[in-house]
């Protein structure tokens, strides 16, 4: 079983960046890949970002490319995303999850995870 909690949401001003965080109770990269994923008012999920245990290289949806950033701090078991140039569309709760590593781009495009935390509100005002 793995726990997953978020923090770092808020309400910012078009333009303006936040910094979520996503702490795991237990090493996750043997098993999974991890990413965040997002919940509009009145919509479906839309996958954001993902990364993979051996890489630091994030891998993006088109809506975010450029302006966010996915992280992880391996050895303290936290994953992270930096929200730059935040616009109105970008709000929706925010949700850290856990994809079985093997088949983790297609878990992630269709939001079947193993794991996902709580999630974070992130409110974007213009």
């Amino acid at each position: 079983q793995v726990q997953l909690v978020e923090s770092g949401g808020g309400s910012v001003q078009a333009g303006g960046s936040l910094n979520l965080s996503c702490v795991a109770s237990t090493y996750t990269y043997k098993d999974y890949c991890m990413g965040w994923f997002r919940q509009g008012p009145a919509k479906g999920y839309e996958a954001v970002a993902r990364i993979y245990g051996d890489s630091d290289t994030g891998y993006y949806e088109d809506s975010v490319q450029g302006r966010f950033i996915i992280s992880k701090d391996s050895a303290k078991n936290i994953l992270y995303l930096q929200m730059n140039n935040l616009k109105p569309e970008d709000t929706a709760m925010y949700y850290c999850a856990a994809y079985w590593r093997t088949s983790c781009f297609n878990s992630w495009k269709k939001h079947t995870f193993a794991y996902r935390g709580q999630g974070t509100q992130v409110t974007v005002s213009s």
